[in-house]
């Protein structure tokens, strides 16, 4: 007994719903004609012309804007490839001096030769910590490293101004 009032009472509501809905649309519909009847005089039609011309307007400006962005996204790709190959290389560096890797070592000699163009500005720029068995930590090169990072987070700031969409209000 119990299940068919249930039933029945949710029959009733989704008839009710069904009737509600029919009449929204049927007022949504005759209010959409009666101002579709309505002729529009010139002050509408020229508001509308120039704010279809602002819209288009808008979208050039977005799509120009847009691919701004991408051309500094993929530069800023670039940008980052490059910044961690020079880590990378003077990362190695260091580990090879810190473990006084021998320096006529044809590996020595290549990383030495690669990093050499990078790392000469910074060499000798503070006094490097050296064991008496050989090992030492190459300042330099650390503090090489973290005026590439600086560098390298300005280059990536500098694209990030240049791609953001500047807004107006």
């Amino acid at each position: 007994m119990t299940d068919d009032k249930l039933i029945v009472d949710e029959a009733q509501r989704a008839a009710n719903y069904e009737v509600l809905k029919s009449k929204v649309e049927s007022d949504v519909r005759s209010d959409i004609a009666a101002k579709a009847e309505r002729r529009p005089t010139a002050g509408t039609t020229q508001l509308a012309e120039d704010m279809n011309a602002r819209a288009v307007d808008e979208v050039a400006e977005t799509r120009s804007e847009i691919d701004r962005g991408r051309v500094a996204a993929r530069i800023s790709q670039v940008v980052d490839y490059v910044f961690f190959v020079i880590y990378g290389l003077l990362a190695v560096r260091l580990i090879l001096e810190l473990f006084a890797a021998r320096e006529g070592v044809a590996f020595f000699r290549l990383i030495a030769a690669l990093t050499n163009p990078i790392y000469w500005p910074f060499k000798g720029l503070v006094p490097s910590l050296t064991t008496p068995d050989g090992f030492s930590l190459e300042l330099p090169i650390i503090v090489a490293l973290f005026v590439y990072a600086l560098l390298h987070m300005a280059i990536n700031g500098l694209l990030r101004m240049t791609a953001h969409r500047k807004v107006a209000i």
